[in-house]
């Protein structure tokens, strides 16, 4: 299997590092004072993003070319410049065209600073045209860091007087493969750039039907499964070879993985979700000889079945590469999509899934499901008459009316059965009617929304960020909380503490960012309402799972831990789960677990870091003696699982 482990730093020379330390000094006695005026400006995040940056590279000692203090130096002086414009109440790198201008933006996930690139055309605002934008995911670098990513946006060169279109380059938390805060990375930068058109009254100069996904390698795997779990927000996607299934790719895979884990294969193997190219095109690449290519055959091989086109261009002769003469013919190839733009309101949506993490295409939502991590599917059409549906494994869904609907009875025609919905106008969307359906007992009726918000809080039921598996907490607010109490058994408390211990590292070095940690007691109301909690410890150590434990599928004292009927010595044995919060109705609470892959996963393939525990499991405590030394961390798996669609152990009837 290839390895992509970093290289040996170079380390700069002291009088670099020291240069380094100062300038971090000067940048962050700026940010200060910044924060001291206006905590919330706007800018800030632009300017922070340098010294984010700096800190990075020397706390993870991530010097890996001989440029890399220069670089940092370079950065760290681009931060005291943008420092010095806002404090005269300036911003002039938002008029830059032409040239690449670093971005950086709060992440709603952990707080962290996270750099992005945009490039506008130089034409761009100089004339009322919409502008095309083009999100570019990049390959697998093991020197990659965000002074790496500075340097090479820095915006000393003109862009390509032939780029007609706004290009983002997208720093996705490092080599991630666009997974896990990788991909909301890409959403979250996305979504920053536009509010900053927003914010600058120059939307009119942007195109948002057409909107271009793409990339090579690991970030053609970030446009295969971005592109095929969100296809109604490109117009075209285009990815060169990547990887789009976990099996096949990755070597010496075992052929059966645990259930939990050939369960969660579903959630990112791209394939599996084929048939949405049905809703957005696919212009791919792969060179004839590459390895990789297998990714764009095993897509073009289920779409071929479904009778769905997709355009393949193959590289006579050419191994893992992407040469500007088929970068050329690839945009050529592009363009009838782009010309046709992306419709808001398609006649027809064909949509497969697996998992509520990815529910919806267009105006179809799919609110629940009858078994998480079987393919659900739909093929929906709107007519005069109405809609006419077919679905698999679908137990609620919403429909949007289309514009300009009247609030009249919609006529459904579902799975052979004829209903009549009213639409409803929610409050806080008063511009769009949606129609509700809810089947049970194989009969599908109308809803209210508001019946079915009422179920789910009576009866807990996976719904879209509240579905799993446990490394899905991480993907939205989360705060990590450590117990300051008295633990039952010490080496239960050991493991706990190293385990957050663990993940802090892992964090910070592999997805880019400072975990969020309180003690228990520092917890307040807020956090419990707009957190995932991430609960260390025992009963007895951490109050907050005190609190929690009663609404919990588990009993766990002193002696011992009980789940699904089987007991565990709670002296050697340590439960791992997700549930939803006893203490919110829109968040998680998770159980001594970060997530369930670790460093040498990040450091192999990308297609490592999929789920390895579920939803839940039990853990006992190894020896993991090595030598005189004791691993607090090796651990066996007694028991590892996935709670049916009503969070319940085992299964339920519908």
């Amino acid at each position: 299997m290839a390895q992509y482990a970093p290289p040996p730093p170079i380390a700069p020379k002291e009088e670099t590092l020291n240069k380094i330390d100062d300038l971090k000094d000067k940048l962050n006695a700026r940010l200060e004072q910044f924060r001291r005026v206006n905590v919330h400006d706007l800018h800030l995040a632009d300017i922070e993003v340098y010294l984010k940056a700096a800190v990075w590279i020397t706390q993870h000692k991530e010097f890996y070319q001989k440029e890399s203090g220069d670089w940092t130096i370079e950065a760290l002086e681009r931060g005291l410049i943008r420092a010095s414009h806002r404090a005269q109440g300036d911003a002039p790198w938002y008029q830059t065209t032409g040239r690449s201008v670093v971005h950086g933006y709060r992440s709603r996930i952990d707080g962290s600073v996270q750099p992005y690139a945009a490039t506008l055309p130089a034409d761009f605002g100089k004339e009322l045209r919409k502008w095309r934008l083009e999100v570019v995911l990049h390959g697998r670098n093991n020197r990659l860091t965000e002074v790496s990513f500075l340097h090479q946006f820095n915006g000393d060169k003109d862009a390509p007087k032939t780029q007609d279109y706004i290009r983002l380059d997208l720093y996705g938390r490092g080599n991630n493969a666009y997974r896990w805060a990788g991909e909301r990375d890409v959403m979250e930068a996305v979504d920053h750039f536009l509010a900053l058109q927003r914010f600058q009254n120059r939307m009119q100069f942007v195109d948002p039907n057409r909107v271009v996904l793409r990339g090579f390698s690991m970030g053609g795997a970030g446009t295969w499964h971005l592109g095929l779990h969100y296809p109604d927000q490109w117009c075209v996607i285009s990815p060169g070879a990547g990887f789009t299934t976990t099996h096949g790719y990755i070597k010496d895979l075992p052929a059966q993985l645990p259930p939990q884990q050939e369960a969660c294969l579903h959630i990112y193997d791209a394939v599996d979700y084929a048939e949405n190219a049905f809703n957005v095109p696919v212009v791919a690449y792969g060179g004839e000889i590459d390895p990789q290519l297998r990714a764009a055959q095993n897509i073009e091989e289920r779409l071929h079945k479904l009778d769905i086109p997709m355009k393949l261009l193959v590289a006579p002769k050419l191994a893992h590469q992407f040469p500007p003469e088929w970068q050329k013919k690839m945009a050529e190839a592009r363009e009838e999509y782009l010309n046709k733009g992306r419709s808001e309101y398609p006649p027809r949506v064909r949509f497969t899934t697996y998992t509520l993490k990815y529910p919806a295409c267009a105006w179809v939502y799919l609110v629940g499901l009858q078994h998480h991590y079987e393919r659900a599917s739909i093929d929906a059409e709107h007519t005069d008459e109405g809609f006419k549906i077919a679905t698999k494994n679908v137990r609620l869904l919403r429909l949007l009316m289309p514009p300009g609907a009247l609030r009249q009875a919609a006529v459904v025609q579902i799975d052979g059965q004829r209903v009549e919905a009213m639409p409803v106008q929610p409050a806080n969307n008063p511009s769009s009617l949606f129609v509700y359906l809810k089947r049970q007992d194989d009969r599908w009726s109308s809803v209210l929304p508001e019946r079915i918000e009422v179920e789910q809080i009576r009866r807990p039921q996976k719904s879209n960020g509240l579905q799993g598996p446990i490394d899905d907490a991480f993907t939205s607010p989360f705060l990590c909380v450590r117990g300051t109490g008295t633990p039952w058994h010490a080496g239960t408390e050991e493991y706990a503490k190293a385990n957050l211990e663990r993940f802090r590292k892992e964090w910070s070095k592999y997805f880019r960012g400072k975990l969020p940690i309180k003690d228990d007691v520092e917890v307040e109301a807020q956090d419990m309402t707009s957190h995932h909690l991430i609960l260390f410890g025992d009963p007895s150590s951490n109050s907050l799972i005190a609190q929690v434990l009663e609404g919990l599928p588990l009993k766990w004292t002193k002696e011992k831990i009980v789940l699904d009927g089987k007991e565990y010595s709670s002296a050697d044995h340590v439960p791992a789960m997700i549930y939803p919060s006893p203490l919110s109705t829109m968040y998680y609470v998770v159980l001594n677990s970060g997530h369930t892959f670790h460093a040498a996963d990040f450091e192999g393939t990308n297609a490592l870091l999929y789920p390895r525990l579920g939803d839940y499991a039990i853990l006992k405590l190894a020896d993991g003696s090595k030598g005189d030394k004791k691993d607090p961390l090796a651990i066996e798996v007694q028991k590892a699982g996935l709670f049916d669609d009503f969070w319940h152990l085992g299964t339920s009837k519908n």
